[in-house]
């Protein structure tokens, strides 16, 4: 009888320290997902970087779950916005490339904050826009307010102006003028004063804010970068992937320790909106997603090859994407594979690691999961619903297609392809033909197809080193026409909108 009663105490403990997404979600469930900018999947200590000091991330990691299989929606800043927001695959909502007078986020794309708001949550976004130009004297585009926020702050662009120190953030359609202090500290600053005093405290809340940092121009305070210049960090440094993208011939290390002062500086940054979380009692209903738009930025020597851009700026990135290949616009792993950190207290296990894939796509579909909510039932949803990825639980996985893109068309010596899809355990890589130089970017892109390609098992050969594409002819069998058929798909579709 004993041990009878002591396995059922046994069975009883398992059952509630384990997660069960459809028994103990909260009704009144609040959602947080907190953006980084140009963060490479390395560039975190509990991702195993042995320099940068990101002593909140790595606490808020062992509270909940650390996703290793988790991918933005897109290669480069505005696409994988989109992707975030829609659940759609930016190319569908014609967000092939970044921001600008005739691409952005059209306001008939339906949004996680539109279907929140339609369903008794208050909505606020702060930080980094990039899906529209805010400036109405500038050009009429829709804001974060026509997309289904109820409260916003943010900026068009990057700040490129300074850390923070510019007139160029808006509030609710209204310039405000001179903000003073860095990107980071500003946003969770009125992130905290939106979850204090301005919300409406009888609804559940959705919060998205968006960093600027660790994206360019990268100037942190002092006191964070003075404590990576030490000979330790040099020889250090000497050990860090770039997805073997070659770096620059002069040396620029002495900038290095801007770039770690600046991802510990976000990290702080972090630790203080999780806080504001803590003391207005939250903490248990509330789901927290902190993840990065894309890979991290590659060094100026890229640009330089091209002869396109001497940007100076830029020789103080030193993210990396760890063991992957590649770095922002590369279709790569190490362009799109992010870190992705989501707590839920009670629900999602502490200490926990998943190797699930998880896209950017997913974010809409998984949030509508889990609050019931329907989908836009008019548009195509290319992400699926995968709070399991969260659980690491694969009893309802399949393989489900996931497909990233991007516009280069440089026939260099480094020429990257446009294309990366993933299914199961492989990834299919794409180049469409060559570029005449009497096309237009855009009608080549939208009038183009992928026509030569690399085959690599993801799992197996992650640094996607050994192309198998003549190995394994019967995979290539299924996967390219699959992708020839998803890439007309979805450019047909973003061709055809009219912005």
């Amino acid at each position: 009888m004993r041990t009878y009663i002591t396995l059922l105490f046994f069975i009883l403990l398992l059952a509630s320290c384990s997660g069960d997404k459809n028994k103990e979600i909260p009704d009144d469930l609040n959602i947080v997902i907190f953006l980084a900018d140009d963060l490479g999947y390395g560039d975190l200590a509990c991702y195993g970087n042995p320099i940068i000091k990101t002593p909140n991330l790595d606490l808020f990691s062992e509270e909940g779950v650390l996703l290793t299989d988790c991918h933005s929606g897109g290669t480069v800043c505005s696409p994988s916005r989109s992707a975030l927001l829609t659940g759609r695959n930016p190319y569908r909502s014609g967000f092939y490339y970044i921001l600008n007078s005739k691409t952005f986020l059209a306001d008939r794309e339906v949004t996680i904050a539109e279907l929140l708001k339609d369903n008794g949550y208050e909505t606020c976004f702060v930080g980094k826009w990039h899906l529209s130009v805010l400036e109405k004297d500038r050009l009429d585009h829709p804001d974060p307010g026509d997309q289904g926020f109820d409260y916003w702050m943010g900026t068009t662009h990057n700040a490129f102006d300074g850390p923070a120190n510019t007139e160029r953030f808006l509030r609710n359609g209204e310039k405000i003028g001179k903000v003073d202090g860095w990107y980071c500290d500003v946003i969770v600053e009125e992130a905290a004063n939106w979850l204090k005093n301005i919300r409406d405290k009888n609804k559940p809340f959705f919060l998205y804010i968006a960093s600027h940092e660790p994206h360019t121009p990268i100037s942190p305070p002092p006191g964070y970068s003075s404590k990576y210049d030490t000979e330790e960090v040099d020889s250090l440094e000497n050990i860090i992937s770039y997805g073997g993208v070659k770096r620059p011939e002069e040396d620029l290390s002495e900038f290095k320790k801007e770039y770690y002062g600046t991802v510990s500086q976000l990290d702080d940054a972090f630790g203080r909106l999780m806080k504001t979380i803590d003391d207005i009692g939250t903490r248990e209903n509330t789901l927290v997603i902190f993840t990065s738009d894309n890979g991290p930025e590659t060094p100026v020597t890229i640009e330089e090859s091209l002869g396109e851009w001497d940007d100076p700026i830029r020789d103080k990135c030193f993210g990396t994407p760890s063991i992957y290949r590649g770095m922002k616009r590369y279709t790569y792993e190490g362009g799109h594979r992010v870190p992705c950190l989501v707590r839920l207290p009670k629900i999602i296990p502490g200490r926990s690691t998943s190797n699930k894939l998880f896209n950017g796509t997913d974010i809409l579909p998984t949030i509508c999961e889990i609050t019931g909510i329907t989908p836009p039932e008019d548009q195509n949803i290319d992400g699926i619903p995968n709070f399991n990825a969260f659980l690491n639980d694969d009893t309802e996985s399949k393989e489900h297609p996931v497909i990233w893109y991007y516009p280069n068309h440089a026939d260099t010596w480094f020429r990257l392809p446009q294309a990366s899809m993933r299914l199961g355990d492989y990834t299919l890589i794409g180049w469409l033909p060559t570029k005449p130089d009497s096309l237009d970017l855009v009608y080549w892109f939208f009038n183009s197809t992928p026509e030569n390609f690399e085959l690599y098992n993801i799992v197996e050969d992650p640094s996607q080193q050994n192309d198998i594409s003549q190995e394994k002819l019967e995979v290539m069998q299924r996967m390219v026409p699959l992708m020839e058929k998803l890439w007309v798909e979805m450019r047909d579709e973003g061709r055809r909108i009219e912005n």
